[in-house]
């Protein structure tokens, strides 16, 4: 039987992960769900925001105002991203996209060794201290972490459904042709939608770089996971992103105290059950269908 507390620190870790996977995999959601683009420059994205994270700390030792540079620059490398490439692409089909992305997250993983390196940077835990929750010791910059994934996800909800542009997106991603009937122009909704993914996943690598050494191809070594948790939760749901992103979190940390290997068998081995059963993801059909 697993020690209680080794199982308690293994849900927060688990839950920790989800939060950053969310982060980093919500704005492939709304690639998806508006442009119908497979965006997988995202985790370019978040390799920006956790260098740029590591550079503004080792420079002045604030890790959050770090992080804040990097979810601005990770914005504004989306900006431009789009503006010069996926402009020009966005009738194109699918797949083309989904190559295009991949390019793009090479060439940047490229510039990002020319700029920063190869070696491997740590950026400190601006949260030190740790919380007794029923005898076992955990991080609180990991539950800070969680609050923040929970935030997002919240402010995403608001901003989808309590606001006119919100309101214009979700139409977008209901009828695009609906909405540009309405004089709408969409091409600025993809603008805007692209740059606030492009920051969250910078968000996403801020706040992982305290969690684990900022290296050039972090970006590449998440993308397995990245793709398991759109998959699962449907291409193009928020909601289903965030469910499936806590339970890839989940289904890695424990599988990894029962038996190291399942840390990356087990994911696999739920997203081809839940494909079985329902191969659209939790919530994707009603995008996947038309």
């Amino acid at each position: 039987m697993m020690d209680p507390q080794l199982l308690l620190s293994g849900v927060i870790f688990g839950l920790s992960m989800g939060s950053i996977f969310f982060l980093m995999t919500v704005g492939l959601s709304l690639c998806f769900g508006l442009m119908r683009i497979i965006s997988l420059d995202q985790l370019l994205y978040y390799s920006v925001g956790a260098y740029l994270t590591y550079s503004i700390s080792a420079m002045i030792g604030n890790v959050w105002l770090g992080a804040l540079v990097g979810v601005v620059g990770a914005g504004v490398t989306a900006l431009l991203v789009e503006r010069f490439v996926f402009l020009r692409i966005y009738a194109r089909d699918i797949t083309f996209s989904m190559i295009t992305s991949f390019g793009i997250l090479i060439g940047g993983i490229g510039i990002i060794k020319a700029v920063w390196g190869l070696v491997p940077r740590p950026v400190p835990v601006p949260i030190e201290a740790q919380w007794d929750i029923l005898g076992t010791e955990v991080p609180v910059y990991r539950l800070v972490v969680v609050v923040l994934a929970l935030v997002v996800y919240a402010g995403i909800w608001l901003f989808l459904n309590k606001t006119i542009i919100g309101k214009a997106i979700r139409a977008g991603i209901e009828d695009v042709e609906h909405v540009e009937g309405l004089g709408i122009n969409v091409y600025r909704l993809f603008t805007l939608t692209f740059v606030i993914a492009g920051a969250l996943s910078g968000l996403a690598g801020g706040l992982h770089a305290p969690l684990i050494m900022v290296f050039p191809d972090m970006g590449l070594e998440v993308l397995a996971f990245a793709f398991m948790v759109v998959i699962i939760g449907g291409l193009g749901s928020i909601k289903g992103t965030f469910i499936s992103a806590f339970l890839v979190g989940q289904v890695v940390s424990i599988g990894s105290l029962v038996y190291a290997p399942l840390a990356q068998m087990a994911p696999f081995a739920i997203m081809l059950l839940i494909l079985l059963i329902k191969p659209t993801g939790l919530y994707g059909s009603a995008l996947l269908k038309r």
